[in-house]
């Protein structure tokens, strides 16, 4: 049987306007009466009803995040931060998984909005400017800029792939492949690639690009994407990946070629992600803890009505390990 507040009422001896005034925290309220409540929904295993509460506050402390694709480490990582912080200041965190479908992340964003959530963040962009605009909600991207309007935390793209192809050129590579996620994606992050084309060019050094599909998360694509570029260019000396998860199917690769890295093929690459098989490789690294401090700040900002900043650029950092 459901225990409602008229339940939790009738046990301590007062109004269900006054249960609700306790539940709510609205209005002067004793301590002893707190705590009878509190002892008769402990004793009558009551559970508030949290989205009719949020309702009649008009604030639910929920707030949505939608990632491109929750099994990468970049994007496990990130949501962890934003959901320690949210929780910090006392906001709960609905998770959403768009694997860049389109249709599927409209319908976590009506979800969303039918769910009454404060804000959202979004670290995915498959839809129109338009679309995102008319949300009508409190918004802030991640490594993505959707609208001048609209307020977005990224780190300092360009820097990162001008470090890590100035490093491969120091390192005395004569051809220097760029592995990527899809360009057409047209994300802040192909800047790394606009960082890299500028630097072989301008100091002539020979290079190959090769991309992923519109989806760049599907691994198992990944190792016929590398075997190809080797097949294709067994005379390539570096390698600077757009993520640490390309760098490690390029680590593979060569140890299936027989190819010594360093000494025969350096590696560069991009995230600073945390996982099994990557703490000797030489990559760029984002504060990802700092990015969801600020994305939930921001947003949190941006709910209260005060200024948000609209651009906000961090600063990467190149960790020179064992692969170059």
């Amino acid at each position: 049987m459901t225990v409602t507040i008229k339940d939790i009422a009738e046990k301590v001896g007062v109004s269900v306007t006054t249960v609700s005034r306790v539940l709510n925290n609205r209005g002067y309220l004793s301590d002893s009466l707190k705590q009878r409540v509190q002892e008769a929904m402990d004793e009558l295993n009551y559970q508030p009803n949290e989205l009719a509460r949020s309702l009649s506050r008009r604030k639910s402390h929920v707030i949505g995040l939608i990632i491109p694709d929750i099994s990468h480490p970049f994007f496990a990582q990130l949501t962890k931060h934003i959901e320690y912080y949210a929780y910090k200041h006392g906001y709960k965190l609905m998770l959403c998984n768009s694997l860049l479908h389109r249709q599927k992340e409209k319908e976590y964003i009506d979800l969303l909005r039918a769910s009454q959530v404060d804000g959202i963040i979004m670290g995915s962009h498959t839809m129109t400017v338009k679309d995102y605009v008319s949300i009508r909600l409190p918004l802030v991207t991640l490594d993505r800029q959707i609208s001048p309007s609209i307020p977005f935390i990224a780190s300092d793209n360009y820097r990162g792939g001008k470090l890590a192809t100035d490093l491969l050129i120091r390192k005395s590579c004569r051809k220097i492949a760029y592995l990527s996620g899809n360009l057409r994606l047209h994300l802040l992050a192909k800047q790394r690639y606009d960082a890299f084309m500028e630097t072989v060019q301008s100091r002539g050094v020979e290079h190959v690009v090769r991309e992923t599909d519109l989806n760049g998360f599907k691994y198992k694509d990944y190792e016929p994407l590398v075997q190809g570029l080797f097949a294709e260019h067994p005379d390539i000396d570096g390698v600077f990946a757009s993520s640490d998860m390309l760098a490690q199917q390029v680590l593979r690769e060569c140890r299936r070629l027989g190819r010594a890295v360093p000494e025969q093929v350096k590696v560069v690459g991009y995230d600073g992600i945390q996982a099994a098989g990557l703490d000797e490789l030489t990559t760029i690294q984002q504060p990802i803890k700092e990015m969801g401090r600020l994305a939930v700040e921001h947003l949190l900002l941006h709910m209260a009505g005060e200024e948000t900043p609209l651009e906000t650029i961090l600063p990467v950092r190149l960790l020179e390990r064992e692969t170059t």
